[in-house]
């Protein structure tokens, strides 16, 4: 009785939904929605499951995000110290040796660089410690170079033509673009080039060190007054070249024998105030402790040059070229060294000149050579005519 009881309620329900499903024709349509049950509601769209997956991806990008900047920021606060552990790292900094521009060049042919009338050679200024050094004649005198050996270039250096030894700057060798392009102007101006690696640049042997460099430079120095039969010899410094420069000039001065002038292209008062204020600087500039962390390594290298000091005890002709939008070397640094060498007691006497280049020319760091007015600034200053009235 029972079992008939429960079967005629199944067949009236079933009945029911009978009914139900034919008085509306939206449940026919749609026959899976009360059959899925739960499983309907834990199922979600393309659509949903996008939306629902931005917010994560959102989060994942903050999160990597934040560790980019934990990262900068360990290594922001690490070189300071590690600076200042390995001051070495300083002196590699303010050198830059390592860095050799343009690669690939070879430095035992000049050729390669447009300097067709340039003589490769090499000198050792301390026994086993061998530097490589250009000779470029006179442009005057470039169908005579060719094919010539290094004899027939020392004898050209007993010529009516001047010399000028060029410093050069930190970084690259003697065979930088803006390098070569210079040598090209001042021999087309009937001047001899003499240029040279210092020891650890170039091709040349040896560790880089302040003394090291005034040493070398002394050492190119007299080896060409050995040649010259008393032809001018001008001293010309670029950049870190100007530091050597000075230097240079100084330690001739101590012994009496001051060179007939020397010319600084872009100089700075002293390789803690370039520091301060080169570009490299600025993320550090106002850190508490910038001084110790990092100029107080540069001293630690036995590193100083300065110029500042070596004007008060020079005394020869001082011409000073330096680009108002040198961002390198700043505009200020050339100006305050001019005011002092202009102050200097043993400059008394003696011609100082300074010669400003105005940021619309765009002539930076390093491309004074360019400037039209550049062999007018040195006939003047030096007294001498141009190759056309010789």
């Amino acid at each position: 009785m029972r079992k008939r009881n429960n079967s005629l309620t199944a067949e009236h329900d079933s009945a029911t939904t009978g009914t139900l499903l034919d008085s509306d024709p939206d449940l026919k349509q749609r026959p899976d929605r009360g059959a899925a049950g739960p499983a309907a509601c834990g199922r979600r769209g393309p659509a949903e499951d996008r939306s629902m997956g931005k917010p994560f991806r959102r989060l994942g990008l903050v999160a990597k995000l934040k560790r980019i900047i934990l990262w900068l920021l360990v290594v922001y606060v690490s070189i300071p110290f590690i600076i200042k552990l390995c001051p070495s790292i300083q002196a590699k900094l303010v050198f830059l040796n390592f860095v050799r521009m343009p690669y690939f060049i070879d430095l035992k042919r000049p050729l390669d660089q447009g300097l067709n009338h340039t003589h490769n050679f090499y000198l050792e200024p301390e026994a086993g410690l061998k530097i490589g050094v250009w000779h470029t004649v006179p442009a005057q005198m470039w169908r005579e170079a060719q094919g010539k050996r290094g004899d027939w270039f020392d004898a050209t250096l007993s010529s009516a033509h001047p010399v000028i030894l060029y410093l050069h700057g930190n970084a690259g060798t003697r065979g930088g673009d803006h390098r070569v392009q210079l040598y090209k102007v001042l021999s087309s101006l009937g001047y001899h080039v003499v240029t040279f690696d210092y020891r650890g640049w170039g091709d040349s042997d040896g560790s880089p060190s302040e003394g090291g460099m005034t040493s070398d430079a002394l050492f190119i120095y007299d080896w060409l007054k050995q040649r010259l039969d008393k032809r001018p010899l001008y001293i010309w410094g670029h950049s870190l070249g100007t530091g050597v420069a000075t230097n240079l000039v100084r330690r001739l001065c101590d012994r009496g024998s001051p060179p007939d002038a020397l010319i600084l292209e872009s100089p700075f008062t002293n390789i803690r105030e370039e520091a301060k204020s080169h570009p490299f600087s600025m993320v550090y500039r106002y850190l508490p402790g910038f001084d110790w962390f990092f100029l107080d390594a540069i001293t630690a290298n036995n590193i100083r040059f300065a110029s500042d000091e070596n004007v008060n005890h020079i005394f020869c002709p001082v011409l000073i070229l330096h680009a108002e939008d040198d961002s390198v070397v700043p505009f200020h640094l050339g100006k305050k060294l001019y005011n002092m060498a202009s102050q200097s007691k043993s400059l008394s006497g003696h011609k100082v000149q300074f010669v400003p280049f105005p940021s619309s020319l765009a002539y930076k760091h390093k491309f004074i050579y360019r400037s039209p007015e550049l062999p007018n600034i040195l006939s003047d200053f030096l007294g001498m005519t141009s190759p056309g009235e010789r």
